[in-house]
């Protein structure tokens, strides 16, 4: 009975902290980036660009973000999966089908993002990943 009370208590604050890493990854890598990108164009600030980049950024800030990790949590902790690959290959892959997601409502088929956005959510993914593995992964 503690332990289902532990693992209650120790499973959102394990989900809290690994989307803080990876909020703060994407951040990170997406400003890097960002800059390198816009730095590579002509010496003008490209304002529309910058507000593509805003749009795009807002369209991740939905449930859509959530849904694939919460289902990667829920099939682990219920079949009770202690391996560090399947919490962090599934973190890469559940954050690399949120463009996907994204564009299910729109009329255009095929994403639009670029490669290095897939790096990106890839890269943040694997780091959520692995903090959730680190800190309630192990013990499922």
């Amino acid at each position: 009975m503690l332990r289902a009370l532990g693992r209650i208590i120790l499973l959102p604050i394990a989900f809290v902290l690994a989307a803080a890493v990876t909020l703060f990854v994407i951040f990170s890598l997406g400003q890097e980036r960002v800059v390198q990108t816009l730095s590579a164009r002509s010496g003008e600030i490209p304002f529309d660009a910058i507000f593509d980049i805003v749009a795009k950024a807002l369209r991740f800030a939905t449930v859509y973000t959530l849904v694939p990790a919460l289902l990667l949590i829920i099939v682990g902790e219920a079949a009770r999966i202690r391996s560090a690959p399947y919490y962090i290959v599934g973190g890469g892959i559940a954050l690399a089908v949120v463009p996907l997601l994204v564009g299910v409502g729109q009329a255009t088929t095929a994403p639009e993002f670029s490669a290095v956005a897939w790096q990106v959510l890839g890269t943040a993914g694997f780091a959520g990943g692995f903090v959730y593995w680190l800190l309630a992964g192990r013990t499922a």
